[in-house]
C-alpha cells in the first residue's frame, strides 16, 4: 500500500491559501451579522440569516472549485428563499398553498447546486432526486384536489420501496 503525494507540491498552496481566505472571510461576515442582529432590530433580519449563509457557502465553493461547500449553499438558498416567500408575497395564502411554494423554493436551491456544480466542472447529478421529489409534492400542493390523495397514499406506501429494494439486495447476491 503507497500513500500518493502531489508531484508538485506548489499546486497545493493556492488551494489551502484559498479556502483558509474565505473561511476566515465567512466566519468574519457571520461574526459581524450575529453581532448586529444584536442591535439592529428589524424583523427582516432573521429573514436575511439564511440567504446570507447560503451565498457565503456558495461563494467560498465557486472560488475554492468544491462542489461539496456547494450543497449547504444550495439547501440553505433553498430554505431562506421559501421562508422569504412564505413570510412575504404568499404570507395570506393558505397553508396547503404555502407548503406548495416552500417546497418548489426548496426544490429551486437543489436545481441551484446542479447548475453551480458545472462552473467548476464538477456535475454533480445527484441533487435532481431530492430536488425532483420535493417539485412533485410541490406542484400537488399548488394543483390540490384529487393530487392530495395521491401525496396522501404515497404517504402511505414509500415504505414499500424500501422492501423492495431491500428484498433485491438480498435475491443478487453474487
Amino acid at each position: 500500500m503507497s500513500t500518493q503525494t502531489p508531484l508538485n507540491p506548489i499546486e497545493t498552496a493556492p488551494a489551502c491559501n484559498s479556502n483558509r481566505l474565505f473561511g476566515g472571510l465567512f466566519l468574519i461576515g457571520l461574526g459581524l451579522l450575529f453581532l448586529a442582529a444584536q442591535f439592529i432590530q428589524a424583523q427582516w433580519m432573521g429573514l436575511l440569516i439564511l440567504p446570507l449563509l447560503s451565498a457565503g457557502f456558495l461563494l467560498w465553493g465557486l472560488f475554492a472549485r468544491n462542489s461539496g461547500l456547494l450543497v449547504p449553499g444550495g439547501i440553505l438558498g433553498g430554505i431562506g428563499l421559501g421562508a422569504y416567500l412564505t413570510s412575504g408575497p404568499f404570507v395570506e395564502a393558505g397553508e396547503q398553498t404555502q407548503g406548495g411554494v416552500f417546497m418548489l423554493a426548496f426544490a429551486a436551491g437543489w436545481a441551484l447546486i446542479v447548475l453551480l456544480s458545472f462552473a467548476i466542472n464538477r456535475a454533480q447529478w445527484w441533487p435532481l432526486i431530492p430536488g425532483g421529489i420535493m417539485t412533485v409534492i410541490g406542484v400537488a400542493l399548488l394543483a390540490g384536489g384529487a393530487w392530495m390523495q395521491v401525496l396522501e397514499w404515497l404517504g402511505k406506501l414509500w415504505p414499500v420501496v424500501l422492501v423492495v429494494i431491500g428484498a433485491a439486495m438480498l435475491l443478487r447476491r453474487k
